[in-house]
């Protein structure tokens, strides 16, 4: 069927003419239901889908301007943001904002925070009481996130000796903690 055909057909459909929405259906349901179905990827609903593009074809193909422009491209126009329109109604609508109300905040309270701070600054001064190098190597690994080689590296000690380094830190940072 050609471009002018399928547009005498959404022409003749736009005056309520079923023999040529039927006609148009069987010419242009295959191809409207591949742009639905990969739009959704799901089967049914891009049948159901499909059906509706054909509802809102029958009640706007007034709205078909005839042109040079190919009609497929009107009708795939139709199916392809249908689909869309779809996809986002799956989306939960947004909450109210009486509802946000109810959802807890997941930072730590006033108590947990000075809990926290406490913490902090024992670890600190439990660091200070380590070497200067020692501790150097325990925040680049732990808290800077630096590699052993990096830290190897940097401190121009064998591999081995870092990771005994670090473990003893940890172990004294424990001792330290405990008391």
């Amino acid at each position: 069927m050609t471009p002018q055909d399928i547009t005498k057909l959404i022409v003749r459909t736009s005056m309520k003419d079923r023999g040529a929405f039927d006609l148009l259906y069987r010419q242009t349901s295959s191809k409207l239901f591949g742009v639905c179905l990969r739009v959704l990827n799901d089967r049914a609903e891009a049948e159901e889908a499909l059906q509706e593009v054909f509802v809102k074809i029958w009640t706007k193909a007034d709205r078909f301007a005839a042109s040079d422009l190919s009609p497929i491209s009107w009708l795939v126009a139709i199916a392809r943001n249908h689909a869309i329109d779809r996809i986002r109604a799956r989306r939960q609508a947004p909450l109210a904002i009486d509802e946000a109300l109810e959802i807890a905040d997941p930072a730590p309270g006033p108590e947990a925070a000075a809990v926290a701070g406490d913490e902090a600054g024992r670890i600190h001064g439990c660091l200070e009481e380590l070497e200067k190098d020692r501790a150097a190597a325990v925040r680049g690994a732990y808290l800077k996130g630096e590699s052993y080689a990096e830290l190897a590296e940097r401190h121009g000690v064998p591999l081995n000796t870092m990771r005994t380094w670090l473990r003893r830190s940890l172990l004294k940072l424990r001792e330290c903690l405990e008391r």
